[in-house]
């Protein structure tokens, strides 16, 4: 009995290695019946087969296109730069190698005995490009915070710098919404997705206004001009006078007097030699190029909503302050002591004038800073009329110029009138209501004729 009973037990073993072994020898280089990836069976299929399906799915992914943007800053990625879909190649392998660890029960077990295997399909792209894109990226959107800055001595501001909000771009929850709309494209076969990118506001630790009792906390007012083309003596000249005002702080109802600020102008006091126009000529003078200070300082007043007690046009029009798009009008010249520019600070707080000379660039902007009190500058109506050509060129014998030599000492300028309105707002109220008029004469070349024997 015993005898039969093993005999059974051994046929029964021969069998089962018989059905194993032909069940092996039949899915040589298959995948086994019970496995599936992504839901897909791929029992009986080959490898290459199995690599080909996942290839397949990738092709809509090439085209697919992801859009990064933050307000107006925007950046694409395309599916093909990233190499986005499914590792065909690595699915094939998992699902081949299912059963075929080497291990003879668990294969068994995972073969005969368990129902259905299914494997994830493993989505990937290049994460270095990714990396690099978003590198780029906070290149452009981060802003570094700025802390503020305030130092005052001897009556004047020596140091400051208004605090500012940074901003930064977080790369980590950039990377993780992108992968979001790499799931999207994947289910959806959507081929354009956009991305807002998560920039985050960056507060500094120290605030203006926690800097100074003067109230003073932003920008209220800016002007600008630019003075290419002036000989050195001038570019000297404005930087200096520039200087003088840089610091200077205005009171709550106080008149300031360019004149009396910025001071004597002379030799004595560091000036050059440079053109000014005098007795109806234009000289060298010691000085020549402050107009282009108060002139600036004129347009930073206006564009703050500023009353302008006392202002004056220059004789004729001058290049430099039709450069940068202005008008002719939006001038201002001093002559002391007899031409100022004045100007009343009636704002609740003091007024900081901050200046910017770039020599390099040629350029010069003021900066008013203080508290804004809701006002509202508005410069409308500007127009320029009655253009007049400049008279003849007016040669002049010049005993010190040799026979036949000639020298330009004045230069032609068209005449012409201007006006504009200068009206200032404040919830509802009207704070100013001028117009501020120029009448420039027509200019003419002068000559100096050499007559010297």
């Amino acid at each position: 009995m015993g005898k039969a009973i093993l005999t059974t037990v051994g046929i029964f073993l021969l069998l089962v290695v018989a059905v194993v072994g032909g069940f092996r020898r039949y899915y040589t280089n298959r995948v086994y019946p019970n496995v599936t990836v992504g839901g897909i069976p791929f029992g009986g299929k080959t490898k290459e087969e199995v690599a080909s399906y996942w290839k397949t799915r990738n092709e809509p992914f090439a085209d697919a296109q992801f859009e990064l943007r933050f307000t107006s800053t925007i950046a694409t990625i395309s599916g093909s730069d990233i190499e986005l879909g499914y590792d065909a190649d690595l699915s094939a392998t998992q699902a081949y190698l299912v059963g075929r660890s080497g291990n003879w029960l668990s294969d068994l077990n995972v073969t005969f005995f368990q129902q259905s295997i299914d494997l994830a399909p493993y989505f990937r792209w290049k994460e270095g490009v990714l990396t690099d894109k978003f590198s780029l990226l906070a290149n452009l959107l981060d802003i570094p915070v700025q802390d503020a800055l305030f130092t005052f001595e001897n009556g004047k501001v020596t140091a400051f710098k208004p605090s500012k909000d940074g901003q930064k771009l977080n790369k980590e929850e950039a990377k993780r919404r992108i992968q979001e709309a790499f799931t999207t494209v994947a289910t959806t076969n959507e081929q354009r997705v956009s991305i807002l990118l998560p920039v985050e506001t960056i507060r500094p630790a120290i605030n203006t206004s926690n800097t100074n009792a003067f109230g003073i906390k932003e920008l209220i007012g800016r002007g600008y001009s630019e003075f290419a083309g002036s000989i050195p003596g001038r570019i000297h000249n404005v930087a200096l006078a520039a200087s003088r005002l840089n610091g200077v702080l205005i009171k709550p109802g106080e008149t300031l007097s360019f004149n009396d600020v910025v001071g004597d102008i002379s030799a004595a006091t560091g000036y050059q030699s440079a053109y000014i126009i005098k007795d109806g000529r234009t000289i060298l003078g010691d000085g020549g190029g402050v107009c282009q200070v108060s002139t600036t300082l004129f347009r930073a007043a206006l564009n703050a909503g500023l009353p302008i007690i006392e202002r004056r046009a220059h004789a004729y029009r001058v290049h430099y302050y039709e450069e940068g798009g202005y008008k002719a009008g939006l001038d201002a010249t001093v002559f002391s002591p007899s031409v100022d520019l004045k100007i009343k600070n009636d704002t609740p707080t003091y007024i900081l004038i901050q200046t910017k000379t770039d020599t390099k660039r040629m350029t010069l902007t003021f900066e008013l800073y203080g508290t804004r009190d809701g006002r509202k500058a508005e410069i409308s109506n500007h127009n320029v009329w009655g253009l007049t050509a400049p008279p003849l060129p007016l040669y002049q014998d010049d005993p010190t110029l040799p026979v036949g030599a000639t020298k330009q000492v004045d230069w032609a300028a068209w005449g012409a009138r201007a006006s504009f309105q200068y009206k200032v707002t404040r919830n509802g109220e009207t704070l100013q209501d001028t117009t501020f008029y120029s009448n420039f004469r027509p200019w003419q070349a002068v000559y100096l004729r050499g007559v010297a024997q």
